[in-house]
């Protein structure tokens, strides 16, 4: 459902040139699998899941939504995922509902349909208690709330997910990872950034460990810890980590 091949992506740095954030990316992500996009802040998380949004333009490489490119159908893979950036951008003068149903018409949805979807979202996230209340007045959990419901009021069969814990206390973080779960056993592909180790061991099927904008790792969890003689992710993680700033303080050109 989701497929990057050698994605790359250069900003222009005015007293350095061109640099790269992200350099020959490649992995796939299924339906009814959480992939994780594992690494440190500013690893190049964030532009990756841009690129497969259309939200950014890739220098070169491709990434395929449902089987559109996002270059070239960009339409199209819009209305096919759901995506929730790690800033919940909540408009402070409109209610937890009057926000999910703008979103819903934005993607079209009929009256009928919007309606009967905002009552399902609403209850399944358990958000009825703050419906009428304004942005300016939500909590920081309920506005990640808000945020998820936004992300699949379209029904979208990808969903993608930029550190959605971020900053939450530990109850509504476990909530929000048990949606997310339920999301991925009702068929949903997701793609799921995050630097919490804790969070990839409950939830991901398969992960990439990135880091410096290059993957460091990809494959099943187990099977990383197995390949690379790690006890658990977090020293995988470090190994990993580790080992590429070491390669590059000894070929710093390269």
């Amino acid at each position: 459902m989701i497929q990057v091949e050698k994605l790359y992506k250069s900003f222009l740095d005015y007293r350095r040139g061109w640099l790269p954030a992200v350099s020959d990316v490649s992995f796939s992500c299924l339906p009814g699998q959480v992939f994780g996009l594992l690494g440190p802040n500013g690893a190049g998380k964030t532009t990756t899941l841009r690129m497969i949004s259309t939200v950014l333009k890739p220098t070169s490489g491709r990434a395929l939504v449902a089987g559109h490119d996002v270059v070239t159908e960009p339409e199209a893979v819009r209305a096919r995922i759901g995506y929730m950036s790690a800033s919940t951008g909540i408009y402070d003068r409109m209610t937890a509902w009057e926000l999910v149903e703008y979103f819903g018409r934005l993607h079209g949805l009929t009256k009928d349909r919007l309606q009967a979807r905002m009552e399902d979202v609403f209850a399944w996230l358990q958000m009825n208690d703050f419906r009428e209340v304004l942005g300016s007045k939500l909590s920081t959990g309920m506005k990640q709330k808000v945020s998820i419901a936004r992300a699949i009021i379209h029904d979208p069969p990808v969903l993608i997910f930029d550190e959605p814990t971020s900053g939450l206390d530990v109850l509504v973080a476990r909530a929000v990872l048990q949606r997310i779960a339920e999301l991925r056993d009702r068929g949903k592909t997701i793609l799921f950034s995050t630097h919490i180790m804790s969070e990839v061991s409950k939830l991901c099927d398969r992960v990439a460990i990135i880091h410096r904008g290059q993957l460091q790792a990809l494959g099943a969890p187990a099977d990383l810890l197995a390949q690379y003689g790690q006890p658990d992710l977090e020293d995988l993680f470090f190994h990993l980590v580790d080992r590429a700033d070491a390669q590059l303080a000894e070929y710093p050109s390269v």
